[in-house]
C-alpha cells in the first residue's frame, strides 16, 4: 500500500487527569492503547515517556491529543467503533467537554511517513476552515489517496502541512 491514513483527535478535559472524576478514563488508557497497537492495520501511535500521549499538550493545558497511523481507514474505523475502544468512547461525555468545532481529522500520508504534531495541527485547522476535502477529512466524508493526490496537485500552492 502506497499510502496510510493518519488521524489526530483532540479532547478538552472537564477536569485535570489527576482529578477523581477522570479516574476511569485514566484506568482505561493502557488497555485501550494496547488494544490499538495489537489491532489489525495499526502502524504507529504518538507516545510520551509514559507510553501514552497525555503529557503532550500542543493545544492548551486542558486538551489532550491522540495521533495514530493505520494501514487503511477501514482498519482505523474497526478499531475505533467495533472494538472495546467503542465502549470507552461512548463514555466520552463523562470526561470531555462537548465542542462544536471539529476535534478529529484524517489525512492520507505516504506509507512510512510519521506525521509531526505541526502537520496534524495544520490539517485540523484546514478542516475547521474549509470543511472536509481530500486534504483533511472525517469518517463521515472520506476521500481516497487518488483524490488527495489530484486535489493537492491543483491546490499545491495554498495547502499548509
Amino acid at each position: 500500500m502506497s499510502h496510510h491514513i493518519a488521524q489526530l483527535n483532540i479532547a478538552r478535559m472537564r477536569a485535570p487527569l489527576d482529578d477523581p472524576s477522570m479516574a476511569d478514563f485514566v484506568a482505561n488508557l493502557d488497555p485501550i492503547n494496547t488494544l490499538g497497537e495489537e489491532a489489525p492495520g495499526f502502524v504507529w501511535r504518538l507516545k510520551d515517556e509514559d507510553d501514552n500521549a497525555t503529557s503532550l499538550r500542543p493545544f492548551d493545558a486542558m486538551t489532550i491529543v491522540n495521533m495514530t497511523v493505520w494501514e487503511s481507514i477501514d482498519a482505523l474505523f474497526q478499531y475505533a467503533y467495533y472494538s472495546d475502544h467503542a465502549r470507552v468512547f461512548r463514555r466520552r461525555a463523562e470526561w470531555f467537554e462537548k465542542v462544536s468545532e471539529a476535534m478529529i481529522v484524517l489525512w492520507w500520508i505516504p506509507a512510512g511517513h510519521i506525521p509531526s504534531m505541526d502537520e496534524a495541527k495544520a490539517r485540523l485547522t484546514y478542516l475547521r476552515q474549509n470543511g472536509p476535502t481530500p486534504h483533511a477529512f472525517t469518517f463521515k466524508q472520506r476521500f481516497t489517496p487518488a483524490e488527495m493526490l489530484a486535489y493537492e496537485a491543483v491546490n499545491k500552492k495554498s495547502e499548509p502541512g
